[in-house]
């Protein structure tokens, strides 16, 4: 019959064993997380320098002075319309949008809907084409940018967002 003692022993070297390994679980667990941390620092670095060849833009907010901000990028987050943003605040796919609403000229287009839009910015009019400008201009709409006059129907407000 083993003793208490020998069983207590036993346990405590299971135990220490099943520490040490969680232990080295956590310490590449903790590499893995630095690395993706760092990762991310850097993409935020390369992505906040102006890149060679790369202009950089007055961007005036109403009553302030100009602030030098590089064009959007494709993915860059949508801003909320202010008085005197410059529309280079916008990815190029937005823009494109606000372009065919505003009409090339300048002159505010006709309210379009959503199959209309993706064959105006150059996109083949199928399901997938269509819902992807839908969520373009339906974020155009939150931000402000863009009204829309019945459900699938966009047009450039009058007023705040129109620059009128």
């Amino acid at each position: 019959m083993p003793s208490v003692t020998g069983l207590l022993e036993e346990r405590e070297r299971a135990a220490r064993q099943r520490v040490e390994a969680l232990q080295d679980e956590l310490r590449e667990a903790e590499a893995v997380w630095e690395r993706f941390v760092i990762a991310r620092e850097t993409v935020g670095e390369v992505l906040a320098e102006p890149h060679e060849g790369e202009e950089m833009r007055p961007v005036v907010a109403a009553g302030e002075r100009p602030v030098q901000v590089r064009r959007a990028v494709p993915g860059s987050v949508v801003p909320g319309w202010e008085e005197g943003l410059a529309p280079a605040v916008l990815a190029p796919d937005y823009q494109r949008i606000m372009d065919v609403l505003v009409g090339g000229d300048g002159v505010r287009g006709e309210a379009t809907d959503c199959r209309g839009l993706a064959a105006a910015v150059g996109l083949e009019p199928v399901a997938a084409k269509v819902e992807g400008v839908r969520s373009k201009a339906k974020r155009l709409v939150a931000r402000g940018r863009l009204a829309e006059e019945r459900p699938g129907l966009f047009s450039v407000p009058v007023g705040p967002g129109g620059g009128s």
